[in-house]
């Protein structure tokens, strides 16, 4: 799969287009006196072009290593595909891990046979709760965070996966029908190409269809304000005594009532440990700055949070870090051959092309304040079984290119209940089948027949039927 003797013409690139995300462009900020460099005008660009090197080669390139990334690269692979899958952290799992959710909600059985070996492997190491019921009854199942890394990549590692991490998608080279030819990436081997017959975006903000110059979504229709993102942090029970660190006096804003929390849930971590989940809204999870000042923000907001718990509730608590990221719940939505909408899943509609089944209730927080509020009235959250059509996963302006994930086609509403890791991982499998089954036919994923698809994915166990 490797080929280190070819080259490949790059196409002249905007400086904004990657230089945050790779760290290679030049920039052309002039610095303040302050030693902080200026934004210059959105007009402003450089020139940049280079020969880059085809690393890669592969009939399926999956970009994004979250759950539905997995998914779709453990299906594509059982399916006989060569895959790569691109991931930008040193492990796989996205907000289950990275992000520190460590949470499965929905259904867990039936989602597949990609899911099932992952959660076998859990059980066998006694990391993930216990199956009691079906959903509703049972709507969440905790695991162990850092033993669902290692889960992923040995799965990914056994299926025969080349796995890149540390690596960040950059771009795409694009013929003007809408072809990926290739993608570009940077790890610590500096800017390489991945060729590939079918590309997947599974990077949660449709990172590889906004690169190409597809059609995206974003955001509640008046504003733009995406679902709230929230940062996970971590408590270890301890004697009184030792509880801490204190906030040290003059920083930040430290919370005295109870009335001030933001939305703060509390979940199990492991013996004597607890997660607080930390509701953080109003910024941009597809924009660079936004993006940064939500990180300082939630990590601002966790000492605030903490010492309201431990200086006016007395928590016997010992603050033992936060995710490395922050919870993302809605980037950018691609814009597929079906938009997936509230209505639909109100009506608990099946579709002849149906390849997912989602049943999580329409989790739709407010985006405009940091208390538990939701978008619609709690009487209205509830919605019935209801299928996800592969055409949701179809990027409507690429030629060989699925989504899957978060950034599948659909509405706000509609993502705030498919957006949940079991539901994301059958969106990957469907995925990673059709990307497979059109690479071996050399076709584009809208000549395979969805019954094919739909005929594999309920073989290797998946629960399509409403």
């Amino acid at each position: 799969m490797t080929r280190d003797h070819h080259r490949l013409s790059r196409r002249t690139l905007l400086a904004a287009s990657a230089a945050g995300a790779a760290g290679w462009l030049a920039t052309t900020g002039n610095p303040q006196a302050s030693g902080t460099p200026s934004a210059e005008p959105a007009s402003a660009t450089v020139g940049w072009s280079r020969q880059v090197p085809i690393r890669y080669e592969a009939d399926v390139a999956v970009i994004g290593g979250g759950i539905a990334g997995v998914s779709a690269a453990c299906a594509a692979a059982q399916s006989g595909a060569r895959v790569v899958l691109v991931e930008r952290f040193a492990v796989t799992g996205g907000d289950l891990t990275v992000g520190g959710v460590a949470n499965f909600c929905g259904d867990t059985k039936g989602q597949g046979e990609v899911f099932d070996a992952i959660v076998a492997d859990l059980e066998r190491f006694q990391a993930v709760a216990p199956y009691r019921a079906a959903y509703p009854e049972q709507s969440t199942r905790v695991f162990e965070q850092h033993v669902l890394a290692l889960v992923l990549q040995e799965l990914l590692l056994r299926r025969g996966v080349k796995l890149l991490l540390h690596t960040q998608f950059v771009d795409t080279c694009t013929t003007g029908d809408g072809r990926i030819t290739a993608c570009i990436v940077c790890g610590k081997s500096g800017p390489e190409a991945i060729q590939a017959r079918q590309f997947i975006d599974c990077t949660g903000e449709a990172d590889v269809a906004r690169r190409a110059g597809f059609a995206v979504a974003k955001g509640r229709s008046e504003d733009g304000l995406q679902l709230p993102m929230s940062i996970h942090c971590f408590v270890r029970h301890v004697e009184p005594q030792a509880a801490g660190p204190p906030l040290p006096d003059g920083w930040l804003q430290p919370i005295l009532d109870r009335k001030d929390l933001p939305m703060t849930s509390v979940w199990p971590n492991g013996p004597r440990g607890n997660s607080l989940k930390i509701k953080i809204p109003k910024f941009d999870a597809t924009d660079t700055e936004s993006l940064t000042a939500a990180e300082v923000q939630a990590r601002r907001r966790v000492m605030e949070v903490l010492h309201y718990y431990q200086h006016v509730e007395h928590k016997p608590w010992w603050y033992d870090g936060c995710s490395p990221q922050i919870g993302i719940r809605e980037g950018a939505r691609v814009v597929g051959d079906y938009v997936l909408t509230v209505d639909d899943l109100r009506a608990g509609r099946a579709f002849e092309d149906g390849i997912a089944r989602g049943v999580f209730y329409l989790d739709g927080h407010k985006p405009d304040d940091d208390k538990r509020t939701y978008i619609l009235a709690r009487d209205q959250l509830n919605v019935p079984p209801y299928q996800v059509p592969l055409r949701s996963l179809i990027v409507r302006d690429g030629v060989n290119l699925l989504a899957a994930g978060r950034c599948f086609s659909a509405d706000q509403l509609a993502l705030s209940s498919a957006r949940v890791s079991t539901t994301c991982s059958m969106m990957g499998q469907a995925a990673g089948i059709t990307a497979a089954l059109a690479a071996s036919k050399n076709c584009d994923p809208r000549r395979i027949a969805p019954a094919d698809v739909r005929r594999i994915l309920v073989e290797r166990g998946a629960r399509l039927e409403l």
